[in-house]
């Protein structure tokens, strides 16, 4: 059995980054972590371990969705089908571990969104209900990139229908956001002058779950593994962190 990481590394984000995208975290080695034993204890470095205490590390700033993570319904509207959206506990656990299926769509430029057809020809097989089903598109090279979250060519929300009326629950996609880019998004909303446009897909009214911003589905067959996506239990939350895994088994 193989395990394939899917999950980007997490680390601070340099401060170029704006605001709202950006992760801070503060680290506090074994030195500091002998002070904090001694402050809170009594107990002195000599009676510790080579004088040394705990390595602890603080998210200082840490959206959500500034990892690999899953998103819930909560995310993409207040109500789904009429009803209350539900948040990302309280999505089914069965959802998260399940076979997997790759899409292709390295050849496609950015901005370039994959429609129903498209999808129905390039998966390697029918989905079948709860399959995950991921769309590979080569940006996780550009990760670290300032324009990072300018590159993808997306996945329409008639694509996304397809998917769910065929059983999927759970999409994921190595790029920033699963729909196109939001530049130019906004730029054909602002044209058209109608709801609907901007967001298409996140917003077209399903209860479903995306994976956004995976890394290293090149290293997956198209199908013949299983996938672990399971967010942490953020009550309330519109996405939750995940550590994603191609579980491929052996023959």
């Amino acid at each position: 059995m193989k395990l394939i990481d899917l999950s980007a590394p997490i680390r601070p984000d340099p401060d170029e980054y704006p605001e709202l995208l950006r992760t801070e975290i503060e680290f506090s080695d074994h030195a500091a972590g002998a002070a904090t034993v001694e402050s809170l204890f009594g107990v002195g470095g000599e009676l510790l371990r080579d004088g040394e205490g705990w390595a602890v590390e603080t998210f200082t700033r840490f959206g959500t969705h500034n990892s690999t993570h899953v998103d819930a319904p909560w995310h993409y509207n207040s109500t789904i089908g009429g009803e209350r959206a539900q948040t990302i506990d309280e999505l089914p656990l069965e959802w998260f571990f399940a076979p997997g299926l790759v899409v292709d769509a390295t050849d496609r430029g950015d901005g370039q969104p994959l429609s129903a057809a498209d999808i129905e020809e390039r998966i390697p097989r029918p989905p079948a209900a709860r399959d995950i089903v991921l769309v590979h598109t080569g940006r996780d090279a550009y990760i670290d990139d300032p324009d990072y979250i300018a590159r993808g060519p997306g996945v329409t929300a008639e694509a996304t229908r397809w998917l769910f009326g065929r059983g999927v629950r759970v999409m994921g996609i190595d790029a920033w956001g699963w729909d196109e880019p939001l530049h130019m998004q906004a730029e054909r909303a602002k044209r058209s002058g109608e709801p609907g446009v901007f967001w298409a897909a996140h917003q077209c009214d399903l209860p479903y779950s995306q994976i956004e911003r995976l890394v290293n589905l090149d290293k997956l067959p198209l199908q013949g593994f299983e996938v672990a996506c399971f967010p942490l239990r953020l009550v309330g939350g519109s996405a939750a962190p995940a550590r994603v895994v191609a579980i491929v088994r052996d023959e």
